[in-house]
């Protein structure tokens, strides 16, 4: 699983699996994980997260966006 991004408590991460699925991260603190695609940019998937944090999150990922896409075509496109 590797990290790509930590912003405060948040870690930005892919599984090695996740190849086969549209550009996405996943985005964890402490138990909660949430995934978001990155084209465009929205919620795929909460557990746990409470709405107002997935909004800090989604811009986070907004933020970040072409970083993540980076970071995700060298990792599975390398």
């Amino acid at each position: 699983m590797p990290t790509t991004l930590r912003i405060g408590p948040y870690r930005f991460f892919f599984y090695a699996g996740d190849s086969v699925e549209p550009p996405h991260v996943h985005v964890q603190r402490d138990r909660y994980v949430a995934k978001f695609w990155l084209m465009p940019v929205r919620l795929q998937q909460s557990g746990g997260f409470r709405a107002n944090e997935l909004n800090r999150i989604q811009r986070m990922v907004e933020v970040n966006q072409e970083l993540l896409l980076r970071e995700w075509d060298e990792y599975f496109n390398d």
